[in-house]
């Protein structure tokens, strides 16, 4: 037999994925007392997936229905879910939808729509400069590979201040200001990942004037709007802020989190054009090429998670449950980062703890050290990703003190 075309030189073994690799690492784990803080889906106070109330619901509506069949979606997706996601995101009354600026196509969750807006970007946007992507420092890894796979440079701008444990909104701002005009600036529309550190309102509208100014270009990546703050429109206030601005954009929406429906992979991808004449052509060019894309990429989105989430977002009775799900939700968290910093100060635990209550959202960066992340996970079975970043709803009242005398050890020790 010939060896194979594909040998070590060509086709390097690949690193584990970090974050698959600690969930791996914990199901191996058999001592009762450990911690799952890695994973970021939500858990309820018994640690277990929480299925929302009016998900079931609108799941036994589905599978009810005498006409439902498994028949292929249109390659935009289900219109009735594109269109109640453009609402959700942009505002009932935005002037984007009335006027006719928004394309949007239903996506694999929220990393599809990020790589079909990566893609259509490398392929169809033109600068007079070179074409340069803007991450945070530190984001979610997946960006980095999702745009350097569509041949999209990258560099990154300063976020996390590790003093504070907050916001480096001088160190973020002196870095836009420096771009090249044209560059692609991604933005956490709210409850950054990993950091949970997010801008004031009035920190966004300083961003805002100084993109403009540098005419650079704001791609919005929207994980969690309600699942944040309870409250959809102010978790959304960023991404309304920039359009009612006039910047034309790409938005990268997901309904994992503040649905649960993590593997149903419902998600959607909208892109907005600003109010010039011409705005109605723009968006019919630019939707013929998305969707040319999409029917290379995947040909046609998976329905069941997108009907589930067209039922309850065009329905008033359950939207208005969805909602109190949400603040069920991001109420725990809240709640969980409170007990934590209390529990910690109550300790004595050296440092100054307020950044777990500041911070909002799934994730904390509690500013531990890598050495004292091994060290709980060696001593106490506490799982958590090597630069300190903590999945909060991993905590609840029956772990929340154990971890928390976990950590007080580990930062004394370590």
């Amino acid at each position: 037999m010939s060896p194979s075309a594909f040998q070590a030189d060509a086709v390097p073994q690949a690193p584990e994925d970090p974050l698959f690799g600690l969930m791996a690492a914990y199901r191996r784990d058999e001592d009762p007392k450990k911690v799952d803080l890695g994973i970021g889906a939500y858990r309820d106070n018994n640690a277990k997936p929480w299925v929302l109330p009016v998900v079931k619901k609108a799941d036994d509506r589905l599978r009810a229905d005498p006409n439902l069949n498994h028949e292929y979606l249109p390659i935009a997706g289900l219109a009735e879910f594109t269109a109640a996601s453009q609402k959700l995101i942009l505002g009932a009354d935005s002037p984007a939808i009335k006027e006719k600026r928004v394309t949007s196509l239903q996506t694999v969750s929220g990393t599809g729509a990020v790589h079909l807006g990566a893609l259509f970007l490398s392929k169809f946007y033109r600068t007079n400069s070179q074409r340069m992507v803007y991450f945070s420092n530190p984001t979610w890894p997946n960006h980095f590979q999702i745009f350097s796979n569509v041949h999209l440079d990258y560099l990154t701008y300063p976020y996390f201040n590790t003093k504070t444990r907050g916001l480096d909104f001088e160190g973020m701002m002196n870095t836009i200001r420096n771009a090249q005009e044209g560059s692609i600036i991604v933005l956490h529309a709210c409850a950054h990942n990993p950091t949970g550190v997010d801008p004031t309102q009035e920190q966004w509208k300083e961003i805002c004037t100084v993109m403009q100014e540098k005419k650079l270009f704001p791609f919005f990546d929207c994980a969690y709007q309600g699942f944040a703050s309870g409250d959809l429109a102010r978790d959304a206030w960023a991404v309304r802020y920039f359009i009612e601005q006039g910047f034309e954009l790409c938005i990268a929406q997901s309904y994992a989190k503040n649905f649960g429906l993590y593997g149903e992979r419902a998600g959607c991808f909208h892109f907005v054009t600003s109010a010039a004449s011409d705005a109605e052509s723009t968006i019919s060019r630019v939707a013929s090429q998305l969707a040319i894309l999409q029917r290379s990429e995947i040909s046609n989105p998976p329905a069941y998670g997108a009907r589930i989430a067209s039922l309850i977002l065009n329905d008033k009775e359950l939207f208005a449950e969805w909602e109190e799900n949400l603040r069920t939700m991001s109420g725990r968290i809240i709640d969980m980062r409170k007990a934590l910093r209390s529990k910690l100060e109550e300790m004595g635990t050296p440092g100054t703890w307020n950044h777990i209550t500041d911070q909002i959202g799934m994730f904390s960066f509690t500013g531990l050290s890598e050495a004292q992340v091994l060290k709980l996970r060696s001593d106490s079975h506490v799982y958590m990703t090597k630069n300190g970043r903590i999945s909060m709803a991993g905590l609840n009242t029956n772990n929340v003190e154990y971890f928390a005398k976990a950590v007080d050890k580990a930062v004394r020790e370590a």
